[in-house]
């Protein structure tokens, strides 16, 4: 069985690890960091909160128009010019006193382009990984970031006691320059999988209606937005859940660690010690997990009660791990990058999408019913996968298969 000592020897997949995970580091610190350098100089929760989630929603965006660019140029500079671009904002950021708007208008620009960078350095490691070293790559990958988000939000708040706000924006401005020089002087140049012809707009826009047509890329992208916009939906109400509740103050921070430690032991146990054919087969009862114990947020269970349920839900994400094979093999071998863009801006989308969405519903519901609804969302579409999805036959794991039907 294949292990993470194994995947932590290439050092093509190592180095592009170490950024990726030094870039998340500084993202969160500066998300944090803004948050609360906008919140002292306004006074408004809404703004703080626009901070907090500015560079978000103008990530589809990008994709949409700019994600031929991950397939058409080579992949170092690409991505050491990403990596300097917010270096660049963050040290604006520190440095350059600007309004309110002028800071969230530069966050956001930079997040446009934000899915070409991280869909270049995500078609790297399928190309640098294969087979069930890929899994595991993913499966390192995603433990690595969600340690990563909980270092730099947590951490955020002891460095800008530290060094004060424009401090810790230099910090994270550090982070990004330092992962620009390690790419540009360790990754290879390699060249782009496809020549661009024609603008990148037109390209963008037919590459992304092609992946969108194709059933099989078109479900397996579904399937891995759905269950996590639901639950992040969930868990954006456990705030409110908990004043509503009248739960001891502070307490909704535990409520909200619960999840995320539960997603961390979901991905480190089922990528490390599941067989790659037990991972698929756990795809569907893994997805349901993600809602099933939210159900119980339909009544008015104990504090315990609410972190356990929250804690239960976590490990069921590692279900993505199950669905990373047949997504790749679905592929067309010259748009991977493009289709790893669409993933991920789709993804941080939907989880902007989904708290407002269940916010709404709360409004007529309540929070503890809403947070139940998200969960049987989610279960839903744990059913709806089960119906399509099989396990994928060693024999038919490669490259060719990008057409093919995955059920």
């Amino acid at each position: 069985m294949t292990t993470y000592r194994e995947v932590l020897g290439d050092p093509r997949f190592r180095l592009l690890f170490t950024t990726r995970t030094l870039g998340i580091v500084g993202d969160s610190l500066r998300i944090t960091t803004l948050a609360v350098l906008i919140y002292a100089g306004t006074g408004s929760a809404l703004l703080s909160a626009v901070a907090f989630g500015i560079g978000f929603l103008p990530q589809l965006l990008g994709s949409m128009l700019l994600g031929s660019l991950t397939d058409s140029l080579r992949p170092r500079p690409l991505i050491t010019a990403g990596y300097l671009l917010d270096a660049t904002a963050a040290a604006l950021l520190a440095l350059v006193r600007m309004p309110v708007a002028a800071d969230l208008l530069l966050v956001g620009a930079v997040a446009v382009f934000t899915p070409v960078f991280n869909g270049a350095s995500s078609r790297l490691v399928a190309q640098t990984l294969h087979g069930d070293t890929y899994v595991l790559g993913r499966s390192l990958t995603q433990i690595a970031s969600s340690g990563a988000q909980l270092l730099g939000l947590a951490g955020g708040g002891v460095t800008v006691a530290l060094l004060g706000p424009h401090g810790a924006l230099l910090v994270a401005a550090g982070l990004h320059l330092a992962n620009a020089l390690a790419i540009r002087l360790r990754l290879p140049d390699l060249p782009p999988p496809r020549r661009a012809t024609g603008s990148v707009l037109r390209q963008s826009l037919r590459g992304n209606g092609d992946l969108l047509r194709r059933t099989p890329v078109r479900r397996l992208l579904l399937a891995q937005w759905l269950p996590s916009a639901a639950v992040t939906g969930a868990e954006s109400l456990v705030v409110a859940y908990a004043g509503a509740r009248g739960f001891p103050a502070g307490g909704y921070g535990f409520l909200l660690a619960c999840l995320p430690v539960g997603m961390l032991l979901g991905d480190l146990l089922v990528g490390r010690f599941a067989a790659p054919a037990t991972r698929e087969r756990l795809v569907a009862p893994l997805a349901a997990l993600t809602g099933l114990p939210l159900l119980v947020f339909a009544l008015p269970v104990p504090p315990p009660l609410c972190a356990a349920a929250l804690l239960a839900a976590g490990p069921g994400f590692a279900y993505a791990l199950g669905l990373q094979r047949s997504f790749l093999d679905v592929l067309p071998a010259d748009g991977q990058g493009q289709a790893f863009t669409l993933l991920g801006s789709g993804t941080m989308t939907l989880q902007g999408v989904g708290p407002a969405l269940l916010g709404t519903v709360a409004t007529f519901t309540g929070t503890g019913p809403a947070m139940a609804i998200a969960g049987a969302a989610a279960v839903l579409t744990a059913l709806w996968i089960a119906t399509w999805h099989r396990p994928s036959r060693p024999a038919a794991a490669s490259p060719t298969a990008a057409g093919a039907e995955v059920a």
